[in-house]
């Protein structure tokens, strides 16, 4: 359906609709793709609107009535959509002036084309409204493989009510994580809104995204803990004052499996991942029988523990080792406290916090846990698709 608003005439230009700029001097031309009646207008591609003769004064697009967003250009002869969603149909209504005052409306009513298989998240980390640590990444999952990642990835937004530098790296073809800058974390006690327009996006062959997500968080006071094997001693700051401070007892060391000693805590920049209380910890992730004794069987319920990573640390309380405390380093890897500040520290703690471990032989991996600290910056850029920083501004 063409609307005119002057005497013009129209025609077909490529796949959209043109009006205007024949029949009467001065009339601008409108071209508006897809076409009025396209019946596979393709979701990645949007709507584009151009101006011949004049300048675009109103772009009205809209799916089930409600608007769908798009820019203008600065010179106000171009006007481009956001990608659409699959199988859905849309109106869009352009108008332009010419400098003589003549206008020219073209309408065109057109259905995106239908998806083979839908792309979605099945998880994002941290959750709605959590408040989490300054050292939070942002983790979000789908539903498959991800194919086109630079197209997914230039879906995705981070903002910040304090900015930040930071990128995404992909973990998997699945999992995609962002974090800020090596030693630059989170600014403390703000919002943070991540959403992923992913409606219309094309992840791979006949795949699209069919909704957008957001996902609003808080950050938290700054909590950064440090801790040492040797002088057997952690350190607990908040918003850069030092707070509290206990004796703790570290990884014992002492049994190496393929060159890694298991049973030493690991040094590194970790990240706090959850609370279990109790938690049940049992010699079974190192293949031993808990009811074997001799080969260092073992199994017990232990109250307040922070987890630290995936390969079984902990902060926790262990009233049977605190004569260790302080003394000497008696655990299978965890950071032995007192009963009462574990305690503390469990009702204390965000997810995300920052756990700065030194003295260890044995190095932490940049992906036990959420330890993506441990990679440099560099490299973690070059994880991201697109090879680039992201501002939160």
């Amino acid at each position: 359906m063409l609307l005119l608003t002057t005497a013009c005439s129209g025609g077909d230009e490529g796949d959209g609709v043109t009006v205007g700029g024949k029949g009467e001097a001065g009339t601008p031309q409108v071209t508006v793709s897809p076409g009025d009646g396209d019946g596979k207008a393709r979701p990645e591609s949007g709507v584009t609107v151009t101006a011949a003769g004049g300048t675009i004064e109103q772009v009205a697009l809209t799916r089930k009535g409600r608007p769908v967003e798009g820019a203008l250009s600065a010179d106000k002869t171009s006007w481009k959509s956001r990608t659409l969603r699959p199988g859905s149909q849309y109106q869009v209504t352009a108008v332009a002036k010419s400098p003589q005052g003549k206008t020219t409306t073209v309408t065109s009513r057109f259905t995106t084309l239908r998806a083979a298989a839908a792309l979605s998240v099945v998880d994002v980390t941290p959750g709605p409204g959590e408040k989490v640590g300054v050292g939070m990444p942002i983790m979000v999952t789908f539903n498959r493989a991800v194919e086109n990642r630079k197209a997914v990835e230039q879906a995705l937004q981070v903002r910040s009510t304090k900015p930040a530098t930071g990128a995404w790296y992909w973990v998997s073809p699945t999992q995609v994580t962002f974090r800020t800058k090596n030693g630059e974390y989170w600014q403390p006690n703000q919002q943070v809104t991540f959403t992923a327009k992913l409606s219309g996006v094309r992840a791979g062959r006949g795949t699209y995204g069919l909704n957008d997500l957001t996902r609003r968080f808080a950050i938290g006071d700054s909590h950064i803990i440090v801790a040492s094997t040797k002088t057997k001693r952690l350190v607990v700051r908040k918003n850069g004052v030092k707070i509290k401070s206990w004796p703790i007892s570290a990884g014992k060391g002492g049994r190496v499996v393929n060159g890694v000693d298991t049973f030493l805590t690991t040094s590194g920049i970790h990240l706090t991942m959850g609370k279990e209380n109790p938690a049940i910890m049992t010699s079974e992730w190192m293949g031993v029988d808990p009811k074997d004794k001799k080969n260092g069987g073992y199994k017990e319920v232990i109250p307040h523990a922070v987890r630290i990573s995936n390969s079984g640390e902990y902060i926790h309380s262990m009233a049977a080792t605190v004569w260790a405390q302080g003394r000497q380093n008696v655990s299978h890897g965890c950071l032995n406290s007192p009963p009462a500040a574990a305690q503390w520290f469990y009702n204390f703690a965000y997810r995300g916090d920052v756990v700065v471990i030194t003295g260890s032989a044995r190095r932490l991996d940049w992906n036990n846990g959420w330890s993506y600290y441990q990679m440099p910056w560099d490299q973690w850029v070059k994880g991201s698709a697109l090879d680039r920083t992201v501002t939160t501004a």
